[in-house]
């Protein structure tokens, strides 16, 4: 019967956990990114220079 080689299933999840360690890391990063790029264009969008909601109806007098 084969003998089980230890050292390269080992090796095999160590590969594995570092990649998976860099892709969480990758997408962390990208998410940070996005979200800045969002906050800075959305900010001044959502209120006018009024600073108050806009509205489609006519204000009554």
């Amino acid at each position: 019967m084969a003998k089980t080689n230890f050292q390269y299933e080992k090796r095999q999840k160590e590969l594995e956990k570092k990649k998976k360690k860099e892709e969480k890391l990758k997408r962390k990063l990208e998410k940070g990114s996005s979200t800045e790029v969002e906050t800075e264009d959305g900010a001044e969008s959502e209120l006018p220079a009024s600073g108050e909601p806009a509205s489609d109806e006519p204000k009554q007098p």
